[in-house]
C-alpha cells in the first residue's frame, strides 16, 4: 500500500459506482491488544462481504481522509485513512494507520466477495 493519491482513489470511487460491489469495512483502536491497559476503553466495527450500490462518493480531506458513498437512502462513511492500493482481483483497499503504524480503519470495495 502507498500513501492516498485522491485523483487516483476518487477514479476507482467513480469506477464502482452505480455497480453491485462488495464492502469491507472494520474499525478498531486497539481491541487487539486491548489486555495491555485493562483500563482503556476499545470499540470496533466490522462487516465484510456486504453486497451494495452507492450512487456516488467522494474522498475529502487533508490527511487522513474520509470517504463517503451515498446509497439510495444513506450512506457508508469511512474516516482516517491514510493509505491506499488494489488486490490482484482490482478491488480498492483503503487504510488508516495510527501513530504507530496500526490499523485503525479499513474500507475495501470490489466487484468479488472477500475471503
Amino acid at each position: 500500500m502507498e500513501p492516498i493519491i485522491v485523483s487516483k482513489v476518487q477514479e476507482s470511487i467513480d469506477d464502482f459506482a452505480n455497480k453491485e460491489v462488495y464492502i469491507h469495512l472494520e474499525t478498531t483502536n486497539g481491541a487487539y491488544a486491548s489486555h495491555f491497559n485493562e483500563k482503556f476503553f476499545s470499540a470496533g466495527a466490522y462487516i465484510r462481504n456486504a453486497k451494495l450500490a452507492y450512487e456516488h462518493g467522494k474522498i475529502v480531506g487533508e490527511g487522513p481522509y474520509r470517504v463517503g458513498l451515498k446509497l439510495e437512502i444513506g450512506w457508508v462513511y469511512a474516516e482516517g485513512l491514510t493509505h491506499f492500493g488494489y488486490d490482484e482481483q482490482g478491488r480498492m483497499l483503503l487504510a488508516g494507520h495510527d501513530f504507530d503504524g496500526k490499523l485503525a480503519v479499513a474500507l475495501q470495495i470490489g466487484e468479488t466477495p472477500f475471503k
